[in-house]
């Protein structure tokens, strides 16, 4: 099947965004922080960056004191207990050093630059963990690294800039944009946080809370539903199996009408919990996969639906798992509010991604903030790097697209 042209549209003009606040990496150096023009003239930019190379030598200084200390001291106390709390705390000392030459680069360099993730230690767990994430923390041990060999480079800024004022005064702007430019590779090198780590850091904890979540709420409707249904289903045959024990012998018509009944509890309460465990996962999806589990969801629906789909192989387990309730909870959405006379299913792969489109000629106005459902779909789509786009103008036809990353299925 080729995949639909609307699909294909939809997805070629969103693109992978992760957030209205996200920049790129280009941004960050084009645009605010990016130098004005140069000339001879020591306008206060220029100043600025003067400013900026006289400071080299005092932060150098006392940023070299401070990592050779917190080295010298951490590394040779590590045989004792307090070595590697020492060299935590130098490391989370070390992140505020870090945070004070960002701030430095942005007042006198103009440069754009992004504070990192803070550390979740009060997410943690006990002083282990905590201790285990200070000594690992990437930002501490770049910001030692760019304290330990920046005082070279600050006796040379310095000296060099300090003669320049006296010796080189018309060529000291055009030198103190050279010797600020490396600064500015420095910072960006050593100090700023590496844009798709800081996103895939932030993405994965929003992640695995939504992961929690959701599976919590499963666990809580799937108790519901077992103390709701078939446990008390179970409990009044139990009881009519008491009282037809008791009357077998006193009424045996009494006692046969209260079997037959029993029978009837049996029936229900097997039917309630394979009705259960087709939620929990459908028999029909293990054994035929997602083309025969979807076009059962289909046949349950109260309009007509056409299910298309094409696919070489079957995905991962819980790949597979998430699309077939994804279209299920998308058909039932049709059945209950759209007023729809007809609608489509598709499934199809590209490259490394599972497509699914789910359209209806409803009366629209379906929303991600309309409602649980579709906001709780799109959390469960974005908690396995997928996306979940909703076109739905109001009259009409809604057309609901998912993307999911593809897995093979292990053997």
């Amino acid at each position: 099947m080729t995949a639909p042209s609307s699909a294909a549209g939809r997805f070629g003009g969103i693109g992978r965004t992760d957030g209205p606040n996200r920049t790129d990496g280009a941004d960050r150096t084009d645009g605010a922080d990016r130098p004005p023009p140069l000339g001879p003239a020591y306008d206060p930019y220029t100043w600025k960056e003067i400013a900026h190379l006289l400071l080299n030598l005092p932060v150098a200084v006392f940023g070299f004191v401070y990592a050779v200390t917190a080295l010298a001291t951490g590394g040779a106390l590590t045989l004792t207990v307090i070595g590697l709390p020492l060299l935590a705390l130098a490391l989370l000392g070390a992140r505020q050093l870090g945070k004070l030459e960002r701030a430095r680069a942005r007042k006198l360099l103009g440069m754009r630059v992004e504070e990192p993730t803070p550390l979740p230690l009060a997410r943690s767990g006990g002083p282990v963990p905590r201790l285990w994430m200070a000594l690992k923390d990437p930002v501490g041990w770049r910001t030692l690294l760019y304290d330990a060999v920046r005082l070279p480079w600050g006796i040379l800024t310095f000296c060099t800039v300090l003669v320049s004022l006296f010796v080189l005064w018309p060529v000291l702007p055009y030198l103190a944009r050279g010797l600020t430019n490396v600064d500015r590779a420095m910072v960006r090198g050593l100090l700023s946080p590496s844009d798709e780590l800081e996103r895939r850091i932030a993405e994965l904890e929003s992640d695995r809370g939504v992961v929690v979540d959701t599976a919590a709420a499963d666990l809580r409707r799937i108790e519901r539903d077992l103390h709701d249904g078939a446990q008390a289903r179970l409990v009044n045959l139990a009881m009519g199996l008491g009282l037809a024990k008791e009357k077998l012998l006193e009424d045996p018509d009494a006692a046969a009408a209260m079997v037959d009944e029993a029978h009837g509890e049996v029936k229900l309460a097997l039917q309630e919990l394979r009705d259960l465990a087709r939620g929990i996962h459908p028999a029909v999806l293990t054994d035929r996969g997602l083309d025969a589990a979807l076009s059962s969801v289909a046949s349950r629906c109260t309009v007509p639906v056409k299910v298309t789909a094409d696919l070489p192989a079957r995905p991962a387990e819980a790949i597979e798992g998430i699309a077939y309730f994804t279209v299920s909870e998308l058909l039932q959405n049709v059945s209950k509010h759209s007023g729809a006379r007809s609608a489509s299913v598709d499934v199809w792969r590209s490259a490394d991604r599972l497509l699914i489109q789910v359209q209806d000629d409803g009366r629209g106005g379906a929303r991600l903030d309309g409602g649980s459902g579709m906001r709780g779909l799109a959390e469960r789509l974005g908690a396995v790097d997928g996306l979940f786009v909703v076109d739905s103008p109001a009259g009409g036809p809604t057309v609901v697209t998912a993307e999911l990353p593809w897995r093979d299925r292990k053997a």
